[in-house]
């Protein structure tokens, strides 16, 4: 099974900045990073983060955390998106049983 989990970015003017920002929000983890000159895989073993104050830091402006949205072309592993994080995991944040309250970030489950 694999345990491998983060985003697959479109090329882009920021993609630099943000491949350093999630190296930065993930101490200790080992990331890939696979260029494929139209799209990059960026993947580490069983989650990954990234915040936007790294990205803000990186890029030398500000950003809006919906701006990832537009440039990540997919992903594996479960995603939860707020306005201040992207956390790329295996399993759900919410138990089962709790999924009925409101949650602040939305989730979505896909294999890139």
């Amino acid at each position: 099974m694999n345990k491998e989990v983060g985003p697959v970015l479109r090329m882009s003017d920021d993609i630099d900045a943000i491949v350093a920002a999630i190296m930065d929000d993930n101490p200790g983890k080992q990331i890939t990073v696979v260029d494929r000159g139209a799209y990059t895989r960026i993947s580490g073993e069983g989650e990954l983060r990234v915040t936007r104050d790294s990205i803000r830091r990186h890029l030398g402006r500000d950003f809006e955390m919906r701006q990832l949205e537009g440039v990540m072309s997919g992903f594996a592993g479960r995603i939860d998106i707020t306005s201040e994080e992207v956390r790329w995991r295996l399993k759900p944040t919410v138990e089962p049983a709790a999924a009925g309250a409101s949650a602040p970030s939305r989730s979505a489950e896909a294999s890139a």
